[in-house]
């Protein structure tokens, strides 16, 4: 069995509802050559106290800024700090099901895919619900031109090859960021996105979070669009369009 280490970046700012099982999640993991890397963003509720109970675990490092950065600085700095050949991002408002590192890594091993992703289940997280949304039926591959008009690979399920990324790093962005370094990281590399058809992780769309702000949303896509992916009115137009719609097939009108 393929045993490389994996290194795992979580960014965590004001996530103390769910940050424990995100964690949780990384140390049930079946496949142990792990470390994770938490970079904490300034937070300002209870996040501090809950990681400081991970101080003994010699596999979690934790990072404590001074100051809130935004997602981005958080994981160019995981990235930074981090050294293993692979690299896995988890948000601390998601989690992983238990064999996500074991089938992915080996499935990446065997098929010598540098970057991979895999299908997820979407939760609905309300302040005293949640709805469990169907698992995702992800396209099986992705290269630039089609991940600009289906952008359906969740951060929360990549692993990636280090030696592929060499100086890329997530740009600072009010929003999309993630999107962004995909794309340039597809552009640069010429490298396809490969699935795993396994859903392994629980992506938690929270309601008056970042990711739901769906006008805000289509306003940046379409600038960023236009500032670092270089589309046209009409590619533009087309990529908004697209991604909208399967929005719409994997989550409904949320």
């Amino acid at each position: 069995m393929f045993n490389k280490k994996i290194d795992i970046i979580m960014p965590n700012y004001n996530k103390e509802r769910f940050l424990s099982e995100a964690i949780e999640s990384v140390i049930r993991q079946t496949y142990k050559n792990w470390k994770l890397y938490i970079i904490d963003d300034f937070s300002s509720d209870n996040s501090r106290k809950i990681l400081k109970g991970y101080k003994k675990n010699k596999k979690i490092k934790v990072y404590l800024l001074n100051k809130n950065k935004g997602p981005a600085f958080c994981r160019n700095l995981g990235l930074k700090k981090s050294n293993a050949r692979y690299i896995a991002f988890l948000d601390s408002d998601d989690f992983w099901k238990k064999n996500k590192l074991k089938n992915q890594i080996n499935f990446m091993f065997k098929k010598k895919y540098p970057f991979t992703f895999t299908d997820y289940i979407p939760i609905i997280q309300r302040k005293k619900s949640k709805k469990n949304l169907k698992k995702t039926n992800i396209i099986n591959s992705f290269s630039f031109s089609s991940f600009i008009k289906n952008s359906s690979i969740n951060t929360s399920t990549m692993i990636l090859e280090r030696k592929y990324i060499k100086n890329l790093r997530f740009r600072n962005l009010d929003l999309l960021e993630d999107y962004i370094f995909k794309c340039e990281l597809m552009k640069k590399t010429k490298i396809k996105f490969e699935k795993l058809a396994d859903a392994s992780a629980i992506y938690r769309i929270i309601e008056k979070s970042r990711s739901s702000q769906k006008i805000y949303n289509v306003y940046n896509l379409w600038k960023l669009n236009k500032i670092y992916n270089k589309l046209n009115f009409l590619q533009n137009f087309k990529s908004i369009f697209f991604i909208s719609l399967n929005s719409l097939k994997k989550y409904g009108f949320k």
